[in-house]
């Protein structure tokens, strides 16, 4: 009777998983790495879905990632969902019945997007998170004289839409509770200044009102607001935030009220052999206050893939990985119309004291988001310029002693 080879699981087989598995092999795992995803794709990166790729100018087939060499072994099981798992026994089960043990688990399921629960049809209504939902809506939004209702004012929301004007969209409207579009992030100072280039390029706003519901028959033909007005529509594209897909680690006694929290190494309910990686982590960051947040940016898989993936080899090898407390500085950028939005640092800890850094508000413009009275994040609008401006404060965010709480009063 042979013994079975150690395997590690990785729960998820988009891009967090993937660079999950890369690191795994980089920190020294040499046995079995067994990646699920529920998606019959290869790894891909989504963030060109709601604008390149949305606007045809990139094939479907550009977004595919290349796993390194070291992951060439890697077993991939693409379209299976886990739907339930039991740490206590180290086992993973299957949507076909099938059960899997595991010696170590990387919890990379990542997020669905959240549906607005109204009355109404279904026909006609389209999310942003994987290749399907990108394929569906661009042959709505090609279409002649297409009337486009974004409701959600956030990232996917403000560059969908600018996509679908640039397509020619006849009337392009985005509905947002809040007063500004992307307020949370940038603030009132930056999102004012969003909403102006967004309305100057044709997209109309409607802002500080809700969706109560749709109108039509079979297919969605309005979108009926709080305040009493119905929007016509063609298209409605559903950008209001997502939810953590946690459910099959329910009864395992971890918290996940958003997302999977961890400690600072990235171990989930304080389990050795079990990490959390990519958005469906909320970890605390050491670099600011060490209040646990999920962070939904394109460089958080990478970043906490390292860091995991250290951690759970040294556990499974019985060394101490040794490792100082996780602690990256949060990147996004978002392409909108014929400009970027580029952030380094947490702008959100630093929005009640903001202030201009290079450029004007009317032009290229580089805001700071000071906590404390120190520098906690910059975000640049505008062009190359505005961008490059930017990043000569990223090495003095780095440089930066932590921000604890106390510096945050």
């Amino acid at each position: 009777m042979t013994s079975r080879s150690a395997r590690i699981v990785v729960a998820g087989a988009s891009m967090a998983g993937l660079r999950a598995a890369e690191q795994l092999r980089a920190a020294g795992w040499t046995e079995v790495i067994t990646l699920v995803g529920d998606e019959p794709h290869m790894p891909y990166n989504r963030p060109p879905l709601s604008k390149e790729v949305l606007a045809g100018k990139a094939p479907f087939e550009s977004l595919a990632f290349r796993p390194r060499a070291s992951v060439a072994d890697a077993e991939w099981r693409l379209g299976v969902k886990i739907v339930a798992t039991r740490l206590a026994e180290n086992i993973v089960e299957f949507d076909d019945g099938e059960a899997l043990s595991y010696d170590g688990l990387v919890v990379a399921t990542g997020m669905r997007p959240r549906r607005l629960r109204c009355p109404g049809p279904l026909a006609g209504r389209h999310t942003v998170r994987t290749i399907d939902d990108a394929q569906g809506l661009r042959q709505t939004l090609t279409r002649p004289g297409a009337r486009v209702v974004v409701v959600g004012g956030g990232f996917i929301g403000c560059e969908v839409a600018a996509t679908a004007v640039a397509l020619g969209a006849q009337e392009v409207t985005v509905v947002d509770p809040l007063p500004l579009p992307m307020v949370g992030p940038l603030g009132e100072l930056l999102a004012r200044a969003l909403l102006k280039r967004h309305e100057e390029r044709g997209v109309r706003f409607a802002l500080g009102t809700g969706v109560t519901g749709f109108t039509g028959d079979d297919h969605v033909t309005g979108v009926a607001l709080g305040d009493g007005t119905v929007l016509p529509a063609d298209v409605v594209v559903e950008s209001v935030g997502s939810v953590a897909n946690t459910e099959w680690l329910d009864g395992n006694g971890l918290d996940l009220s958003d997302g999977v929290l961890t400690d600072e190494h990235l171990r989930a309910g304080g389990r050795p052999d079990v990490v959390a990686v990519g958005d469906v982590a909320r970890f605390p960051n050491a670099r600011y206050d060490g209040v646990p947040r999920r962070v939904e940016h394109w460089c958080i898989p990478t970043d906490t893939a390292k860091h995991a993936a250290k951690t759970l080899v040294a556990q499974l090898a019985g060394t101490s990985h040794g490792l100082s407390p996780f602690a990256p500085l949060p990147t996004f950028w978002s392409d909108q119309h014929d400009f970027r939005l580029q952030s380094f640092g947490a702008p959100v800890l630093g929005k009640e004291d903001v202030r201009v850094l290079d450029g004007d508000l009317d032009g290229d413009v580089v805001v700071g988001y000071h906590a404390g009275g120190r520098l906690a994040g910059v975000v640049a609008l505008g062009g190359p310029a505005a961008v490059a401006a930017a990043s000569r404060y990223r090495a003095e965010l780095l440089k930066q002693p932590a921000l604890t709480a106390k510096g945050l009063r």
